[in-house]
């Protein structure tokens, strides 16, 4: 969150922030995520403790007990970071920074994820506010690139979780949650993961159109092209293998596009 947040900013015109700026963007950006990730932590035990890939986290082990402290020290930290990027940036940064937690801690969390297989389609929405709080630090007015930026990210995440979720598909099936797999099957999870990354794919070519250059451009179409290659992979064989490279793709496809950013807007392209 915090990385893309910073990467929208760079790629955002306007006048740039001053170096502790910069820091104060990130670090409320890391924050407030960590605040919600810990929440999600604490309010999930139960379903933690029956997942082999989450069963050793400090509150199903016993590290951390239970109490109203920690959820006053979580939501301390998410008001630190809201309050500190509103003083030190402006009101619609801190405004995306709130959502965002916000998104993941109690829309995708408490309200959708033992309901719903949409959970991490509208829970998505998280990453997409990282990447508008960097950009409305620079220009609250939001232009094309940071818009099209957070809707790469919403697109990003199910492709990416869905992908994982087919890999541990029994594992969610026991804890009882309804991730795709586990309602619709493995293939048809699987196509509709491939669906969903040629509306990424063709989302993350756009800003192309709308003022960033080669660079990035070069870095949206190989990340994407892999990434959809490892998803039509997967398609033919929706095992936990394949699933995994698929989500493993999807972290090269993410840092690719993030990386040709950046060397985008550096080199002028």
């Amino acid at each position: 969150m915090m990385l893309t947040a910073v990467v929208a900013m760079l790629a955002t015109p306007g006048p740039k922030l001053s170096l502790w700026e910069t820091s104060i963007l990130a670090l409320a950006i890391l924050v407030a995520s960590a605040a919600a990730g810990a929440f999600n932590q604490y309010y999930e035990t139960d379903l933690d403790a029956r997942m082999r890939r989450t069963r050793n986290r400090p509150f199903v082990t016993g590290v951390f007990h239970k109490s109203p402290a920690w959820l006053l020290l979580i939501m301390g930290l998410l008001a630190v970071s809201v309050a500190a990027a509103a003083y030190f940036l402006n009101g619609a940064a801190a405004l995306y920074i709130f959502l965002g937690a916000f998104f993941y801690a109690i829309v995708y969390t408490v309200w959708l994820k033992r309901r719903t297989w949409m959970n991490i389609v509208i829970g998505g929405a998280s990453g997409g506010f990282a990447v508008l709080a960097g950009a409305a630090a620079i220009d609250p007015a939001l232009g094309p690139v940071p818009i099209l930026l957070a809707l790469v990210l919403f697109f990003w995440t199910p492709s990416h979780f869905w992908s994982l979720a087919i890999a541990q598909r029994k594992e969610y099936a026991a804890a009882g949650i309804p991730m795709l797999p586990v309602v619709a099957g493995d293939l048809a999870a699987a196509k509709t993961v491939l669906a969903n990354t040629v509306v990424l794919v063709s989302l993350s070519v756009m800003p192309f159109f709308y003022g960033l250059g080669w660079i990035y451009l070069i870095g949206a179409v190989s990340g994407g092209g892999y990434f959809i290659y490892r998803n039509i992979k997967m398609i033919r064989d929706p095992s936990p293998k394949m699933a995994m490279g698929s989500f493993f793709a999807s972290f090269l496809q993410l840092s690719l596009l993030l990386v040709g950013t950046v060397l985008d807007v550096c080199l002028g392209s």
